[in-house]
């Protein structure tokens, strides 16, 4: 029986072709704005999160004054940091894997005829282990490079691709500003970062040698942390707190004139928005399911009228009522079911798209998918049932008078 009123609803679709794919257009607009808008948003999730692990896993980044937190290096705070305050970090806080200072300044990078503006940043070797760097080439600096505030450099991708193109920098001596410096290493590859920029984009230089050459200051305007393990990062952040206040003279009960941010909450807080923003655009494109619902209910109302003689053929006969119900029930069910599979198919193309364009992952969440042909049915059962009903309540004397 029930296979019976599969092949009359394929016929009855096959029948009037152009009035069924008007009536599958909303399920498939639906079905298709929901998978790929999960879809998407699930890959700017992913992605939020990767490009925040490569600022630093287990990081904490402590910065003078209250300023938004953002990729550059600070700038009109109310004091800077002293090498003072690091060593008593690095004196008193546990379980951290490497505190860096560090300080940022735009400046041009020359080499030859090519010239690139770049940022230099003034650091010590710990700033390579708190911010995952790895190196393709050559060397961090040593002891001896910081103590003496060596002339050398380590660079980014980006950098070397621009101002050496293929050939190897290692030994090569590169301008920074009025300084000529040696290039001892070429850092890994990262890619942009969360906030848009070219993280490879970058010079990094030792601490004093930037103050004494670049800056011509002792300003330190930010302090990077690396705590050893996730579940120490509240009571590490909790005492660098504390040794700030004690080392910047703080009194009880006023504000902090710094900050310690914790990079954990920052992925928490950015990949918590984007699954907020990615339910709501669903949402807002799951009433076109609604809208589709209704359409298939309007269609299968005019295919009663327009059948009702054929219904009362049907009962005169010696149909029953279930029968004529089950027909139209999975007509309408068929309806929807495809369309469903359509806007599956149609969703992904799109989600496909638009990752390759936006680079961004292309992650697939089976259980929306299986939810959205399961919900397209769904719609095909609530919307067609009242449909069904009247055709298979239909008097046959009454339907077999109308013309």
């Amino acid at each position: 029986m029930l296979w019976e009123a599969i092949k009359l609803a394929n016929q009855s679709v096959r029948r009037n072709v152009l009035r069924s794919i008007l009536t599958l257009l909303g399920i498939v607009i639906g079905v298709c704005a929901v998978i790929a808008m999960v879809t998407i948003g699930n890959g700017t999730t992913q992605k939020v999160t990767e490009d925040l692990s490569k600022l630093g896993s287990n990081m904490l980044v402590a910065r003078p004054g209250r300023e938004t937190f953002g990729p550059g290096g600070g700038g009109g705070e109310v004091r800077s940091f002293t090498e003072r305050n690091v060593a008593t970090l690095r004196s008193e806080l546990a379980d951290v894997r490497g505190i860096a200072p560090a300080s940022v300044r735009s400046v041009k990078a020359v080499y030859g005829a090519e010239n690139y503006d770049t940022s230099v940043t003034g650091t010590e070797s710990d700033f390579f282990v708190v911010q995952d760097w790895t190196f393709e080439s050559g060397r961090p600096f040593s002891d001896g490079d910081i103590r003496s505030a060596s002339p050398v450099c380590v660079i980014g991708q980006t950098v070397k691709t621009v101002l050496f193109g293929q050939a190897d920098p290692l030994g090569l001596r590169l301008r920074i500003g009025n300084l000529s410096c040696e290039v001892i290493g070429v850092l890994r590859g990262k890619g942009q970062s969360a906030f848009g920029t070219d993280q490879d984009n970058t010079v990094v230089m030792p601490l004093r040698t930037f103050q004494r050459r670049i800056s011509g200051s002792q300003r330190i305007s930010t302090i990077y942390i690396a705590v050893a393990s996730a579940d120490s990062i509240g009571t590490v952040q909790a005492a660098a707190e504390d040794i700030l206040r004690e080392q910047r003279r703080i009194p009880p009960g006023e504000e902090n004139d710094f900050s310690v941010r914790d990079m954990t909450q920052m992925v928490s807080t950015l990949t918590s928005t984007t699954t907020v923003m990615t339910g709501l655009l669903s949402a807002i494109a799951a009433v076109s399911l609604l809208v589709g619902g209704i359409g298939i209910m309007n269609i299968m109302l005019v295919s009663v009228t327009e059948r009702t003689r054929e219904i009362g053929i049907r009962l005169a006969i010696g149909a029953l009522e279930n029968q004529v119900l089950t027909q139209f029930l999975v007509e309408a069910i068929v309806l929807a079911v495809f369309g469903g599979i359509v806007g599956i198919v149609l969703g992904l193309g799109l989600a496909g798209w638009a990752a390759y364009a936006m680079s961004i992952p292309f992650t697939i969440n089976p259980n929306v998918v299986v939810l959205a042909f399961m919900f397209s049915g769904l719609i095909g059962v609530v919307f067609g049932y009242f449909p069904a009903r009247r055709a298979a309540r239909l008097d046959p004397i009454e339907a077999l008078r109308r013309e």
